[in-house]
C-alpha cells in the first residue's frame, strides 16, 4: 500500500513510516521509515513504531493531510500502550487463549492504548486525515479494523467490562481503570475508503476455481466459529456432494477461533484443515484447503493446512490421532507428518481467511 502511494505521489509525500510484521519488509521506500514489529502480540518494536508515528503527527497543521493505510494486524503492529508492556502481553495472550473473537480483542485493546479507538486521529488534528482500508473483520466495522486508530468507537465502556468479566481476565488496577475511560465517539477531521475484504477474497478465488474447471459454490464470507466446528461441517458438506458427478469448489471466507486446551502449534486454519481430514476419509477425491492470506496462520510460519481423503490414513499409519493432535492445539507438527502445510510467505495484504473444499471429477476439463 505504501509502495503505490509512493510511485504515485512521489515527492509530494514528504515523510511516511511503514509498519509491518518481522520477515514481511519488501525493501526500502523513498523518504519512508520501514519498522518490523510483532503480531499478534505486540512487542517493543511495536512501541517504537508508534512512537515514530506520534512523533510525525504531533506537530501537523489544518493544511497538512495524512494517509492512512490500515490493513488486519494494526492493533498489534502500531501500539502504545497505556498499562505496562508485561501486562499488554498478558491481557493479550489471555484472550487469545480463551477464543475471544477478534471485536472482542479489540474492544479490550482500545481502552489499553493511547492511539487506537479514535484516538490517533485526534493526535493529528488540526490536520486532515485520508485513511484507506482493507479489512480484515467480517462485516467491514470501521472502528474494529486494526482497533480504529482514526475511527469514532462505537464500543462502550460497559462492553468491555462485559468482556473482562465474560474472560475472567486478570487485570491490574491501571488496566481496571483505562476500560472505564470512554474513547472518542466524534471525529470531524477523517474520511475513510475500504478498498478490499473478504468478499473480494472469495471472488478472486471464485474466478480462479473455475478456470481449473470447477464449479464454485460459496457457503459464506462471514465464517465466524470455532475451526474445529468448521472443519466438522466443511467435512459433511464433502460428505453430501460425494455422489456428484461435478468437480466442485466449495468456498468460506471469514475467520474462526481456537480455544487452546493443549501446548501444541498450529493455527485456526491448520485446525480447521484436520478437522475436515478426518470426515473425509476415504471419499472420491477430496481435498480440502484454509489459509490466512497475509500468509500467516497464528505463531506459525505456515499460511494454512491442506488435506485430502488420504490424509487420515496416512496419521494412522504413523501411529498417529486426529483427535489427539487437535487436542494437545499441534496442527502444525500433525500436518508436517502428511505434507499439509502450506508455505506462501508474505503475500502483502490481509483480508480474513479462505477455506476451500475441492471435488474433482475427471469429466470436467480445466476452462483455457
Amino acid at each position: 500500500m505504501a509502495n503505490v502511494a509512493a510511485s504515485q505521489l512521489g515527492d509530494r509525500i514528504d515523510s511516511g513510516v511503514v509498519i509491518t510484521k518481522h520477515g514481511y519488509s519488501k525493501g526500502a521506500i523513498a523518504n519512508f521509515q520501514i519498522f518490523e514489529t510483532g503480531h499478534p502480540v505486540p512487542d517493543n518494536n511495536s512501541f517504537l513504531a508508534a512512537d515514530a508515528v506520534i512523533r510525525a503527527a504531533g506537530h501537523l497543521t489544518a493544511a497538512d493531510t495524512v494517509l492512512l493505510f490500515l490493513s488486519g494486524g494494526g492493533s498489534a503492529l502500531f501500539e502504545k500502550p497505556l498499562v505496562s508492556a508485561s501486562e499488554l502481553y498478558g491481557i493479550t495472550r489471555q484472550l487469545l487463549a480463551s477464543g475471544a473473537d477478534i471485536v472482542e480483542l479489540n474492544t479490550i485493546r482500545k481502552r489499553l492504548s493511547a492511539i487506537k479507538g479514535g484516538r490517533f486521529a485526534q493526535i493529528c488534528a488540526p490536520a486532515r486525515v485520508h485513511q484507506i482500508i482493507l479489512s480484515d473483520i467480517i462485516g467491514n466495522p470501521l472502528d474494529m479494523i486494526a482497533s480504529g486508530p482514526a475511527c469514532p468507537d462505537s464500543s462502550t465502556c460497559a462492553q468491555a467490562l462485559e468482556i473482562a468479566e465474560k474472560y475472567k481476565l486478570q487485570l491490574s488496577e491501571t488496566a481496571k481503570r483505562c476500560l472505564q475511560q470512554e474513547t472518542p465517539k466524534y471525529l470531524d477531521n477523517v474520511k475513510t475508503c475500504v478498498v478490499g475484504s473478504v468478499r473480494e477474497l472469495c471472488s478472486a478465488a471464485e474466478k480462479a476455481a473455475k478456470k481449473l474447471g470447477y464449479e464454485p459454490i460459496t457457503l459464506t464470507a462471514s465464517l465466524c466459529c470455532e475451526a474445529r466446528e468448521a472443519g466438522i461441517f466443511l467435512a459433511n458438506i464433502a460428505q453430501y456432494y460425494n455422489s456428484s458427478e461435478k468437480s466442485l469448489a466449495v468456498l468460506a471466507g471469514g475467520e474462526t477461533v481456537v480455544h487452546l486446551t493443549g501446548n501444541g502449534l498450529g493455527g485456526r486454519n491448520q485446525e480447521m484443515a484436520l478437522a475436515v481430514a478426518a470426515g473425509i476419509d476415504g471419499l472420491r477425491e477430496t481435498a480440502f484447503f484454509s489459509v490466512g492470506s497475509d500468509g500467516t496462520d497464528g505463531p506459525t510460519d505456515a499460511a494454512g493446512g491442506y488435506v485430502d481423503q488420504d490424509t487420515a490414513r496416512k496419521l494412522r499409519q504413523k501411529g498417529l490421532s486426529i483427535s489427539r493432535i487437535l487436542a494437545d492445539n499441534d496442527s502444525y507438527h500433525g500436518l508436517m507428518q502428511c505434507d499439509g502445510l502450506i508455505f506462501t510467505g508474505a503475500t502483502g495484504t490481509n483480508v480474513n481467511d479462505l477455506s476451500m473444499l475441492l471435488i474433482r471429477r475427471e469429466d470436467a476439463p480445466a476452462q483455457q
